[in-house]
């Protein structure tokens, strides 16, 4: 801002930078006493360096502003307060500590501006004209620090992204990569090591920036997540927050050494659910064990199925249905017709039918209780594709 014309024809602009600039060193030492006495995060008094900085740039602040009331036309460098502001940063303070520093400033040069006013004959309208210069420079200095201060989180952030992309990657590699070389990585991600983790497999159709915001410590990459601690308090419930409406599979809490087997199991976990074998949506492995189990070799298990199964092959595919069903209810809840049927919701009566048929059938291989455990594995993968189709 220039200053206007009104001042007294006796005194020039230059009369009154002049006179301030006399007293530059004097207001500084004002300044930074001010600062270092209110403001804590600046009152380091053994530190010479940072005091030394600290001078360096009340002193640039004032010459600015003097040199901005002596050639108001002449070009502005903003990049020593951006430089300002990313050094906030790099402190990890917020903007809150400079911006009041500089108001203290702004305050101290006010006074010294009001103690020359009267020897150069100032008007009331040029003071003012004065005033609203300062304030009008604080904001751009405030502006400028802002930017830098934005700057520099930005690149902090990235960095610090990339580095826990890296450290991910470094996670779930196979072979699994050095502890020496994760523990280095994860001291510059600014990540604590935990002793157990479990991953999670996101679909592709359901973007990591999709979701919202997830607990600090989680390492996200694309479709996948891993989740230190997880049996932690709340840590199940919040991160089921996050994936609701998802589909995704969260893996088996193992060891961080075996980060990579929980996001494989998570993995044919969602793969399984795409095919219509597990429930769409969000689903936790621990939850449907043997089912992945089963599923592990789909080869074998068709081909023990094909043995296992082989009485029921010549019936009617509702006869084998019907059969199938209540075998595998016998199996797994016992051998009383009355648990079966209240199984199956149909009549004991029913169930004893089913039963003697299946005797006929099996005959003394129902006894065996390897081929019983054989039955059950075949049958329990029966009736995940069926109830996928």
């Amino acid at each position: 801002m220039a200053i206007k014309s009104d001042i007294s024809e006796s005194r020039t602009t230059a009369d009154i930078v002049k006179a301030l600039r006399s007293g530059i060193g004097r207001v500084s030492e004002e300044v930074i006493e001010e600062i270092q006495t209110r403001i804590p995060e600046y009152a380091r008094p053994s530190d010479e360096l940072y005091i030394k900085v600290v001078r360096m740039a009340v002193e640039q602040a004032i010459e600015g502003f003097l040199d901005r009331i002596e050639s108001p036309d002449a070009p502005w460098d903003p990049e020593p307060f951006r430089m300002i502001g990313k050094g906030e940063a790099a402190e990890g303070r917020n903007l809150e500590p400079l911006q009041a520093a500089m108001r203290l400033g702004a305050r101290v040069g006010w006074r010294r501006l009001t103690e020359v006013a009267e020897p150069l004959g100032l008007s009331p309208r040029a003071l003012y004209d004065v005033g609203e210069a300062i304030f009008v420079y604080l904001d751009q200095l405030a502006d400028a620090a802002a930017e830098g201060f934005e700057e520099a989180r930005a690149r902090v952030a990235g960095e610090l992204e990339r580095r826990r992309g890296r450290l991910l990657d470094l996670l779930l590699s196979r072979p699994p990569a050095g502890q020496e070389a994760i523990a280095d990585l994860a001291r510059a991600a600014g990540w604590r090591l935990p002793k157990t983790v479990a991953c999670v497999a996101l679909d592709d159709q359901h973007s990591t920036r999709r979701l919202p915001p997830l607990p600090p410590d989680v390492l996200a990459g694309p479709e996948r997540l891993l989740v230190p601690d997880p049996t932690g308090p709340g840590r199940a419930q919040s991160l089921e927050r996050a994936l609701r409406g998802h589909l995704a599979a969260i893996g088996p809490a193992v060891p961080l050494a075996s980060a990579a087997t929980s996001l494989r199991w998570a993995g044919e976990a969602l793969e399984l659910s795409r095919r219509g074998v597990l429930p769409r949506g969000l689903l936790r492995c621990e939850d449907h064990m043997a089912t992945l189990v089963v599923f592990k070799d789909e080869e074998l298990v068709s081909a023990l199925a094909e043995v296992r199964l082989a009485p029921l092959a010549h019936l009617r595919p509702t006869q084998q249905d019907r059969l199938a069903e209540t075998l595998l209810a016998w199996l797994r809840h016992g051998r009383g017709a009355g648990e079966v049927a209240a199984r199956l919701h149909v009549h004991p009566q029913t169930v004893r039918y089913r039963l003697r048929q299946l005797e006929e059938l099996y005959g003394d291989q129902l006894a065996d209780p390897d081929i019983r455990f054989e039955l059950e594995i075949a049958l329990r993968a029966r009736q995940a594709v069926m109830s996928g189709r």
